[in-house]
């Protein structure tokens, strides 16, 4: 035994115990994820399907342009306004259901009334139903009303098929974005807002910094699914003269009687579209996710 041991260990030296070695270094921990939790690629593997639907898409207009180029230069005008359709009332629908979300948990039973009223009424109504109330009727409304109280600016009212038809869309859509909202909020403790409270912030500043936040990570799935879902319903203000993806579809295919290729390519924009959007919206979803 080395001299610098006995010193150190006297006791072990004179009563025959060997002196103990060092502990072997730990081996190293492997991690192992739970199931779902797995670190996934950067790219979404379901942007295959989208680069798919565009090569067939691109395929059609150039091996076969005719009547495929055509057609979608006759429906790319159609294309535009559904889109401008759809932004538009999105960012409305968006203001109208967080109002309403607000209103369905308000504590004045005024408030709470009047949108539980407004939510229940507007949704048991068809989207197509309400189009066409807002496109025919509403204009004979105003117009009663202003010879009613003889106000010449509302007698002589003319509608404008746009501005209607992001009306209905905005009441039909409002309704149930606003019953998102409302579970959103719900969702989020109690103990939040009274922990904001008891650190002196007012009603509206913990909603806004506090509560919204976490309330907005619960909702984005089904906010992203109302907007696909506007995407597509979008095509029925083809029925009060707005000329979208499917009216021009219908007046193409009248024009010249080839019913297949014309809603095979207006299948296909709207699938673009959609399939997009639910790319972009999946995107959105793993950035906020917890």
């Amino acid at each position: 035994m080395p001299l610098k041991d006995l010193f150190r260990n006297p006791g072990r030296v004179f009563s025959g115990r060997p002196t103990p070695r060092p502990a072997p270094p730990p081996e190293p921990v492997k991690i192992e994820f739970m199931p779902g939790s797995e670190p996934t690629a950067s790219l979404d593997p379901w942007w295959w399907l989208v680069a798919g639907v565009v090569v067939i898409f691109v395929l059609l207009i150039t091996l076969k342009s005719d009547p495929y180029w055509g057609m979608f230069k006759f429906l790319v005008d159609g294309l535009w306004l559904t889109i401008q359709l759809t932004l538009i009332s999105f960012v409305f629908i968006l203001i109208v259901g967080m109002i309403g979300g607000l209103g369905r948990i308000a504590n004045n039973p005024v408030i709470h009334f009047i949108t539980t009223l407004y939510v229940e009424m507007v949704r048991g109504i068809p989207l197509l139903v309400q189009l066409i109330w807002w496109y025919y009727a509403a204009p004979a409304v105003v117009k009663d009303i202003g010879r009613a109280i003889h106000f010449s600016a509302m007698e002589n009212y003319t509608s404008s098929a746009m501005f209607l038809a992001i009306v209905g869309l905005v009441i039909c859509y409002g309704a149930y974005m606003a019953e998102i909202f409302r579970a959103g909020i719900q969702s989020v403790p109690k103990g939040q807002m009274e922990a904001a409270r008891s650190q002196g912030m007012n009603y509206f500043q913990a909603m806004r910094y506090i509560v919204m936040p976490q309330a907005f990570r619960v909702v984005l799935p089904p906010v992203g699914n109302e907007f696909i879902m506007l995407i597509k319903d979008t095509s029925l203000v083809s029925a009060v003269a707005l000329a979208d993806i499917t009216r021009r579809g219908h007046e193409y295919m009248a024009a010249h009687f080839n019913p297949i290729e014309t809603w095979t390519m207006v299948a296909l924009m709207y699938l673009i579209l959609t399939l997009v959007s639910a790319r972009i919206v999946y995107w959105l979803e793993k950035r906020r996710k917890y």
